[in-house]
């Protein structure tokens, strides 16, 4: 009998040694932190999904015509005339649908708080998602802030003096955009987090 228990003892002692013994009392807290970081998780998503949507809506609904001197020629501009914002309506919807596919597995985590593999292929795809969400809000606050000032070395002239409500909206558009940018580095940020207490 005392030398079972010598030989308990002993197991316990080398677990310790490494890192693989639980500490009483220690995983309902993790847990429940991480349902927290879970739960602020969903939540993000959902405000992410909806700055990504409304700024594809903005974009994508942008247009504005000006009449010249008759009516029968007209100067139009439409989201469409520029490839980098058709590259950021695209961008934003695949961003948008991505993140309603992401949600269950946002609930999941609650539900299932040590669940690694998943946050680990949703930490990934976040950051591919990121990544392809800063490039279509970047490229097109390039070619907004041509609209609005104009390069004069190149003879771009600002267009935002004649066609003043697509240049509302296209810049009204990228507030959405950038916003869910920074909500993504939240995600990605919490996820790791979450792992980090798994």
């Amino acid at each position: 009998m005392l030398q079972l228990n010598l030989e308990k003892l002993q197991m316990k002692a080398g677990a310790i040694e490494l890192g693989e013994a639980k500490i009483s009392g220690s995983t309902p807290t993790r847990n429940g932190v991480n349902k927290g970081v879970s739960i602020l998780d969903f939540i993000l998503r959902l405000l992410a999904f909806v700055g990504t949507l409304g700024s594809a809506i903005a974009m994508g609904t942008t247009n504005e015509t000006l009449p010249f001197f008759t009516q029968s020629i007209r100067f139009r501009a439409e989201y469409d005339d520029l490839p980098t914002f058709t590259f950021f309506v695209v961008a934003n919807a695949i961003v948008s649908a991505y993140l309603i596919l992401s949600l269950p597995f946002s609930i999941f985590h609650i539900v299932r708080s040590s669940a690694q593999k998943t946050r680990i292929l949703l930490v990934f795809f976040d950051t591919a998602m990121l990544a392809l969400l800063t490039a279509g809000a970047s490229a097109s606050a390039a070619i907004v802030y041509l609209a609005h000032k104009g390069n004069a070395k190149v003879n771009w002239f600002a267009i935002c003096q004649q066609f003043n409500s697509f240049c509302e909206r296209t810049s009204g558009s990228l507030i959405g955009s950038f916003s869910a940018v920074a909500l993504f580095v939240l995600i990605t940020l919490l996820s790791g987090l979450a792992l980090s207490r798994c």
